[in-house]
């Protein structure tokens, strides 16, 4: 009984942490000049169709989409290391805690231990039913344009996926779509996740040729 009753208090002070944590950034950062540079809309595919060139207008296509793929809402969890970041400044995730084995959390230390089924606005506690991070395969900090379209082609770096499954991931995944809607003190992804799929669509119909 002592132990659970301790466990409970352990998650309770580090809900409280996270809480703590991300009000006082999104106090801070309303406005901030990093949010004030990030793009808040996604051009249409038709806006493309004047490249003449298939691979031009490939390439013009991967880099609005881009725009999403190099957001901190998609960014913060694809981390250059195995801890995840937080904000539009993309800080070390407060409290410290790392990816697992899964990306899930560590044991004893999971994500669902703070992040519930949807965002908590009241604790400015993101959330969804599946939160995790990404494979350390999938890391896109710290990478350019150019990797991370080479990483998300590559099937033994990107789940398995091919064209078709990659573009119904981006397209569909709720997770994936939290970008869009990512609750208080958070700046959404550019644009929409249709949007986005149709860029997404469109890349590879005319290639999926990556950025130089």
């Amino acid at each position: 009984m002592m132990r659970r009753t301790l466990g409970s208090l352990a998650i309770s002070v580090i809900t409280l942490a996270v809480a703590s944590t991300v009000r006082v950034d999104g106090e801070n950062s309303a406005p901030t000049r990093a949010a004030a540079s990030m793009a808040k809309e996604l051009q249409p595919v038709s806006s493309f169709d004047k490249i003449a060139d298939a691979q031009a207008r490939s390439i013009a296509l991967f880099t609005e989409a881009g725009k999403v793929l190099q957001h901190p809402r998609c960014m913060n969890c694809h981390p250059a290391t195995e801890r995840p970041t937080q904000t539009d400044w993309m800080r070390p995730h407060q409290p410290l805690v790392v990816r697992g084995a899964d990306g899930h959390g560590a044991a004893g230390m999971p994500c669902t231990a703070c992040h519930h089924a949807g965002n908590f606005d009241a604790g400015h506690i993101p959330g969804h039913r599946d939160w995790h991070l990404a494979p350390a395969t999938m890391a896109w900090q710290d990478r350019s344009l150019a990797q991370v379209c080479s990483q998300i082609k590559d099937r033994a770096r990107n789940g398995g996926r091919d064209l078709v499954a990659l573009i119904h991931h981006v397209s569909e995944d709720s997770l994936v779509g939290w970008a869009w809607s990512p609750g208080a003190g958070r700046t959404p992804a550019p644009g929409t996740q249709a949007q986005f799929g149709e860029l997404m669509k469109a890349w590879a119909a005319t290639g999926a040729f990556c950025p130089l």
